[in-house]
C-alpha cells in the first residue's frame, strides 16, 4: 500500500513530450516542471501538484489504493482543462508500477499506460504511452525524469 511513499517531497522534473500524442513522427518538446507530493491515509493515498512554469499550466494527480483489489487508481487533471481524466489502475511489481485505463485523445479512443520505474531515494522515471489497437502496440508520448530537490 505504501508504493508511492518514495514520491513524498519536492521534485525537479525534466519533461519530454510529443507534440501529437498519436503521431510517431511528431516532434518532441522539452520543458521543466516542479512537483510537490504528499502522503495521506497512512500511505493509501498520495497527491501531487506539478507546475510547468514555461507552459503557464499545472497538473495534479490523486492516487488511491484499493486494499481489496491490491491495486492503485491514478486520477489526473490539468489546469488547462479543469477536467478529471479517467483513471488508470494497476500495481507495482519488483519496483516498477504499471497502470492502464481507457481514455480518448482528440476524440479518438485510446488505452493509456503509465509506467513508474528507476525509483531510488532521489530519482524516478514516469512514462505515458497510448495504444489505439487495444494494447497490441504502444506509442510513448510523454516522459518525466524526476530528481529530488
Amino acid at each position: 500500500m505504501n508504493d508511492f511513499d518514495f514520491f513524498t517531497g519536492t521534485w525537479d522534473v525534466a519533461n519530454r513530450r510529443r507534440t501529437d500524442f498519436l503521431d510517431p513522427d511528431s516532434a518532441w518538446e522539452d520543458f521543466p516542471g516542479v512537483s510537490t507530493a504528499s502522503r495521506h491515509f497512512g500511505g493509501g493515498a498520495h497527491f501531487d501538484e506539478i507546475a510547468f512554469p514555461t507552459k503557464g499550466t499545472a497538473g495534479l494527480t490523486l492516487r488511491l489504493y484499493d486494499p481489496a483489489r491490491e491495486e492503485w487508481s491514478l486520477y489526473w487533471s490539468s489546469s488547462s482543462t479543469g477536467v478529471l481524466f479517467p483513471p488508470v489502475s494497476g500495481r507495482f511489481t519488483d519496483g516498477t508500477g504499471v497502470f492502464h485505463g481507457e481514455d480518448s485523445y482528440e476524440g479518438k479512443p485510446v488505452t493509456a499506460r503509465f509506467v513508474w520505474s528507476g525509483i531510488t531515494a532521489d530519482a524516478a522515471r514516469w512514462e505515458q504511452a497510448f495504444s489505439v489497437d487495444g494494447g497490441e502496440s504502444w506509442l510513448t508520448n510523454w516522459v518525466m525524469e524526476l530528481t529530488r530537490r
